[in-house]
């Protein structure tokens, strides 16, 4: 088994907001560098892969964008370096390589124990460039009672993210995602707090949280004659709790929702956990009328024997490969085959991040069921949806912009990227 990916967060406040960039073209280096230095960034670029090394060795950087591509060596053979040298920084891969390269490098980079982000595929737009580094800007580590605080003093908010029926071409669901208003910071990514939840034993207070928030907001659709169904995240520590199935069907009860119309999501390496706990919960979910779905299918070591023993209703289909699905026929084949699956087990399927209209009209050709991304909509708040929801119905939706956080028909935005183990509440894409 390989290694743990080393987090750049380790260090502290010795790599500070330190961005390292080797590429042999002199355009990216100075537009990488104006972008970086804005955000706020200390930035060092290079053309030499020998400088590149020490650099890496010597100044410690929190992050670096390394081109596959660099004349008198390569990408491989520098991520090679980088391991030997015990490197913490995050590391980006651009090139303007095929995709199944840029992955393959990145699969090598996690395997050698580098703590690799999201891919860059080149050409490189300045909007995307700028997203990427704001995630990765290192911010002084959050605090449990932080946390327990934030809970408390309300400073928790979900935004939804609507989801589409791919037969019906009409708005049926949508994902809850919590962010948190922090007094200091602003809004702080769930990425950012969901693993400190876990390690601290705040993930049930959260997921209550989340659950009645989430709960009492569709009990509000439904009155006002939106009727929606509405996706939770679960953390796997969430689904060890023998008291979960109870507790969640009474939150429904108190809402005044059926809980059949709660989809509650899990991660495919959660789900995938040889335990007869994790069995004995998700059973007594689905008993009590919830909808289990697995998310991210695809990225892990899943045993299709579980799969089938396993009580779920609905698969995602990850969006690594449903955003790379036209570029990529390997990825298309994969989500292909997914769909094809969920088909035949009689599961519902649903592509998440669909970015632009091509996506979405191939996976409607496919006859994937459900779809979402921010070529729909990106999460918006809670009082927004009602009007999302009859604009899009209307046509309204699809042709304009006008709505707050939706993104125009035809363009194309990078889905923010979560670490594993944090996808509890996750950003939505």
């Amino acid at each position: 088994m390989a290694d743990e990916p080393r987090d750049a967060s380790a260090g502290g406040d010795r790599l500070g907001n330190r961005l390292l960039v080797v590429d042999d073209e002199p355009s990216i280096g100075c537009l990488v560098s104006k972008v970086a230095e804005g955000v706020g960034f200390e930035v060092v670029v290079t053309e030499d892969p020998v400088v590149f090394v020490e650099t890496a060795r010597e100044w410690h950087p929190s992050v670096i964008i390394l081109d596959l591509k660099i004349p008198g060596t390569d990408g491989i053979e520098l991520l090679r370096r980088l391991a030997a040298d015990n490197c913490a920084a995050r590391i980006v891969l651009t090139s303007a390589a095929e995709g199944t390269v840029l992955e393959a490098a990145q699969r090598l980079g996690r395997d050698r124990g580098l703590n690799m982000g999201r891919l860059l595929p080149k050409p490189i737009s300045t909007e995307t460039l700028e997203e990427l580094l704001r995630e990765l800007k290192p911010a002084p580590a959050l605090l449990a009672g932080d946390l327990a605080e934030g809970i408390s003093a309300g400073q928790l908010f979900l935004e939804y993210q609507p989801k589409l029926d791919c037969r019906l071409r009409r708005i049926t669901g949508v994902e809850a995602l919590v962010r948190w208003r922090h007094p200091l910071r602003g809004i702080v990514r769930p990425d950012q707090f969901v693993a400190l939840a876990e390690e601290s034993d705040l993930i049930r207070s959260l997921t209550d949280w989340v659950f009645v928030d989430a709960t009492k907001q569709a009990a509000a659709w439904n009155a006002e004659g939106t009727a929606l169904a509405v996706a939770v995240n679960m953390s796997a520590k969430d689904i060890e709790d023998p008291e979960l199935p109870d507790r969640l069907h009474g939150h429904c009860q108190s809402a005044g929702i059926a809980p059949n119309s709660i989809i509650l999501e899990l991660t495919e390496t959660s789900a995938m956990r040889e335990a007869v706990q994790m069995m004995d919960v998700l059973t007594r979910l689905r008993l009590k009328g919830f909808r289990l779905s697995i998310d991210d299918f695809g990225t892990g070591y899943s045993s299709l024997v579980q799969l089938q023993r396993l009580p779920f209703s609905e698969i995602k289909v990850d969006g690594s490969f449903v955003m790379q699905m036209q570029q990529s026929r390997s990825c298309r084949i994969i989500v292909e085959l997914v769909i094809e699956l969920a088909r035949r087990l009689e599961l519902t399927s649903v592509a998440e991040a669909v970015e632009d209209e091509a996506t979405l009209k191939s996976l409607e050709e496919i006859g994937c069921d459900m779809a979402q991304g921010y070529h729909l909509s990106r999460p918006i708040a809670a009082e927004q949806i009602a009007a999302f929801v009859r604009g899009y119905q209307s046509g309204e939706g699809r042709r304009s912009a006008a709505s707050p956080g939706v993104v125009p028909s035809g363009s194309t935005l990078t889905r923010p990227s979560t670490p594993a183990g944090s996808r509890l509440h996750r950003q939505g894409r």
